[in-house]
């Protein structure tokens, strides 16, 4: 019923909660005002009081009619106001979250997820804090209240009342161990639903043309129809104990009523004594009535702010405050493992001049992709360190890094934004003859000019732009940044041979000025690189020059000449082709 993780989630929103809490309090005494009004206006009556006496019970009701008025307007504005300040505290926590965890942001996450999570779930905990949290401390003092004001009038009563309040939060304390259940169920289920929509989405091209739309039909009606039982299970649950709260409320209230008119029979009460009672007796079951049709949604949001604990508290990289002094980086004695068992990396070590290209290669699975990830600090290692000018990288800002560092790859993000949009993220000062130099540099700026120009707006995922095209516009966009540092990363894979020789011409031409590391698959691409480390299962077999690597007749040496001979048939089965089409 009660989080402490969740109300330490709204810090320094507590206050709205309290004053809240302080005003709903203020309402229900302005009620019982006017209850007591009421009975007194009865009493005069019945005494036969002068009529210039029922002046004192009607400004009394009055007033309180006002405090109440006042009051209701006021908890209405106060649970606006902490709703809207949760909720824009959370979007700030959570954005600053995935920030500050960099380019491992979603690791783990599911695009669907993180932005149900950070959006709707939000949206969720803003019910659970504006209308459950103040709702949840009313209930608790609310009874003991009224029992205080109810037990100078008569204690049999008041004692009845007390003691079946209880009765209400042991029944939702019952449900709540099902519901949690049911809660937890519902929220995964309707992340499952979001994930599978928006993959299914995505890939719609491939679905048609492998025939497997209907297929993904099906299977997105089995994920609809699980959620449609899960919510069902939801309905069936409030109801049920909604239904079990209304009959404790009422059989409640029903025994104090009966209670005082047996004291009115047996004459321990007044009449006006008892009917104060009678119309009181329901207020010690409403507040807990109320948190109880709020309990449902507030667990629908409890769910949804343990996964935003959870993402709140993972794990970020470790950075100092030191600026960098020197771009020489380096792998020294450097082991990692992923899930803490096997290791990816076994002490490897690995150095990366200020200038010249450094190739690292290997078959799939070897590390090569997780020396990436350690180098532009996504990763750190179980042991070892990760240097720049021979400091350790945990040392320095994440800005003061970054700012030395890029990272091309074969899925390098280009924003659904015009092309000049996209170069003032890397330089927010560029002119428009940098943007156009950089362009011309990697053989795109034809393609810009007859396209609508630097105002050409690149569609979401780049997809009116060619796979080789949206890589090369990576390229020229990160050389625009001017970075000491380059990483590319598979950044010709999948792309034609033009854009593959433009793009590694400009590497070649950067690592002159530059340091530049390049993973790559495809051998031919490393030849010229000023050492090359060849990886076999997380270790560094071998390193040098190509032509001291093929010296040495490694595993290197073996690995280019069975590309070599792949890339000489796949040769000569094309001019075959060719050759019988021109027959």
């Amino acid at each position: 019923m009660f989080d402490k993780e969740l109300m330490q989630l709204i810090g320094g929103n507590k206050k709205y909660v309290v004053c809240t809490v302080l005003l709903m309090i203020l309402g229900m005494l302005a009620n019982i005002g006017i209850t007591a009004s009421v009975c007194r206006a009865v009493y005069f009556l019945i005494e036969g009081y002068a009529p210039l006496a029922f002046v004192y019970p009607a400004v009394s009701a009055a007033v309180a009619i006002a405090v109440r008025y006042v009051a209701s307007r006021c908890t209405g504005s106060l649970k606006d106001v902490l709703g809207r300040k949760v909720k824009k505290d959370l979007r700030e926590r959570t954005y600053n979250k995935i920030l500050r965890l960099g380019v491992r942001s979603t690791d783990g996450m599911s695009m669907a997820g993180l932005t149900q999570i950070s959006m709707e779930g939000i949206e969720q905990l803003d019910l659970y804090y504006s209308a459950y949290l103040p709702q949840f401390f009313f209930s608790m003092i609310a009874p003991l209240l009224l029992f205080c004001i109810c037990v100078g009038i008569d204690w049999r009563t008041s004692l009845v009342l007390l003691a079946c309040v209880p009765l209400i939060p042991v029944s939702i304390i019952a449900v709540s161990k099902y519901a949690k259940r049911i809660f937890a169920k519902y929220w995964g289920k309707y992340t499952s639903m979001g994930d599978a929509f928006l993959d299914s989405v995505q890939g719609l091209k491939e679905l048609k043309i492998f025939k497997a739309d209907a297929a993904r039909h099906v299977k997105m009606n089995q994920s609809a129809e699980e959620f449609r039982k899960i919510t069902m299970k939801v309905l069936v649950m409030q109801l049920m104990s909604t239904t079990i709260m209304d009959l404790v409320a009422f059989g409640g209230a029903g025994a104090g009523v009966a209670l005082s008119v047996v004291g009115l029979m047996n004459g321990w009460l007044a009449p006006a004594s008892a009917l104060f009672l009678i119309l009181v007796a329901v207020e010690f079951f409403l507040p807990l009535r109320s948190l109880g049709s709020a309990f449902h949604v507030a667990m629908n949001g409890a769910s949804a702010g343990k996964k935003i604990i959870s993402l709140l508290k993972a794990e970020e990289p470790v950075w100092g405050e030191k600026q960098v002094s020197g771009t020489r980086l380096g792998l020294e004695n450097v082991t990692f493992s992923y899930d803490g068992k096997r290791d990816v990396l076994k002490n490897v070590n690995m150095v990366f001049p200020e200038k010249g290209m450094t190739a690292i290669v290997g078959e799939s699975g070897c590390g090569k992709s997780t020396v990436v990830n350690l180098l532009v600090g996504a990763r750190r290692p179980a042991s070892g360190a990760v240097t720049a000018g021979g400091e350790n990288i945990e040392s320095f800002s994440r800005e003061s890094y970054y700012a030395h560092i890029a990272s091309v790859s074969y899925n390098t993000y280009i924003f659904n934004d015009t092309v000049r949009a996209n170069f003032e993220l890397a330089k927010k000062e560029v002119s428009d003859g940098e943007i156009w130099a950089a362009l011309e540099k990697v053989n795109l700026a034809d393609f810009i000019r007859e396209n609508g120009g630097l105002d050409k707006v690149v569609a979401e995922d780049a997809n009116n732009v060619s796979g080789g095209q949206k890589q090369r516009l990576a390229l020229a966009v990160n050389l625009v940044a001017d970075k000491d540092v380059y990483v590319f990363d598979e950044a010709t894979s999948n792309i034609d041979i033009e854009s593959e020789a433009v793009i590694m011409e400009n590497v070649r031409e950067m690592s002159r000025e530059k340091s530049v590391i390049v993973i790559s698959h495809r051998l031919a691409n490393v030849v010229p690189a000023d050492n090359i480390y060849y990886m076999e299962d997380g270790e560094v077999k071998e390193s040098g020059t190509h032509a001291e690597l093929m010296r040495a007749q490694g595993g290197y040496a073996k690995l280019f000449n069975t590309q070599k001979e792949l890339e000489e048939g796949y040769k000569d089965v094309a001019r075959i082709m060719a050759k019988e089409a021109r027959a």
